[in-house]
């Protein structure tokens, strides 16, 4: 199937902790509800997936405000974590009906300066037989952007990445996956229990890095029981969320006051 013929959903993932600090700093609920110009930073992204034209239906899990419910089609119960909301917006989409081939599209709701143009790249780039495709920025990309930018980064043979704020996957198989992440995920500040799960191998590769983008691939493939794949994107906003008031200033210039 062409990639540009795809039937595609998207989750937007719009919840978290209703103490955060940065929220409450701004008197909201959630982050993505800060304001940019004077409307949540979630209706940007909101916007850009509409605007792109790919996009089907949208699922939204987290607190909305009018403008934003305009962009939405379904909403979905807030857990109050990263995997635990995916699975509610892919539940969501998948009770309301998925058709035959339909590919989700996860995006956090706190990358403002996501754009449409930039959503079609990624769609049009994603590897078709991946069951799991996650964007990946260069360093050197990210900081040509957006100068003096601070992010984590991580270093394998290939370069410095980071990781983006969306994600493709086949509906059908978050089944099969999404225990096996969250068991990494939960392990991630055990490291005899991480080193367990990855592989004492990968992991010094890792730390040294000697470890190349496909080397990973195989790992994480063989780890969740999916194809997965990494995709090396230019655009800098897929790795750029808003975490901090640095951010959010950065994004208030590179955003224009009105999204729609």
């Amino acid at each position: 199937m062409n990639p540009s013929e795809t039937r595609w959903s998207a989750v937007v993932l719009g919840g978290g902790d209703p103490g955060d600090a940065f929220a409450s700093a701004h008197g909201v609920k959630v982050k993505p509800l800060i304001p940019i110009h004077g409307v949540p930073m979630a209706l940007y992204v909101l916007r850009a997936l509409r605007d792109s034209g790919r996009v089907q239906r949208v699922a939204y899990v987290g607190p909305t405000t009018p403008e934003m419910e305009a962009l939405i089609d379904l909403r979905a119960t807030d857990h109050g974590t990263l995997l635990s909301n995916l699975e509610s917006g892919v539940d969501a989409l998948g009770k309301a009906g998925l058709a035959a081939g339909e590919r989700v599209l996860v995006v956090t709701a706190d990358i403002p300066m996501l754009t449409a143009q930039q959503i079609r790249d990624v769609l049009d780039a994603a590897p078709a037989e991946a069951g799991l495709v996650y964007p990946v920025v260069r360093r050197e990309d990210c900081e040509a952007a957006y100068a003096g930018v601070k992010r984590t980064y991580a270093k394998v043979k290939d370069g410095t990445f980071t990781g983006g704020n969306l994600f493709i996957l086949d509906p059908k198989l978050i089944g099969k996956f999404l225990p096996r992440l969250r068991e990494v995920l939960d392990a991630r500040k055990a490291p005899f229990k991480l080193a367990g799960i990855i592989g004492p191998s990968t992991l010094f590769k890792l730390l040294t890095g000697r470890l190349t983008v496909a080397g990973l691939e195989n790992k994480v493939s063989e780890i969740l029981g999916v194809p997965a794949r990494a995709l090396i994107t230019p655009h800098a906003a897929i790795g750029t969320d808003v975490d901090k008031e640095a951010d959010l200033t950065l994004a208030e210039q590179h955003t224009r006051p009105n999204p729609d």
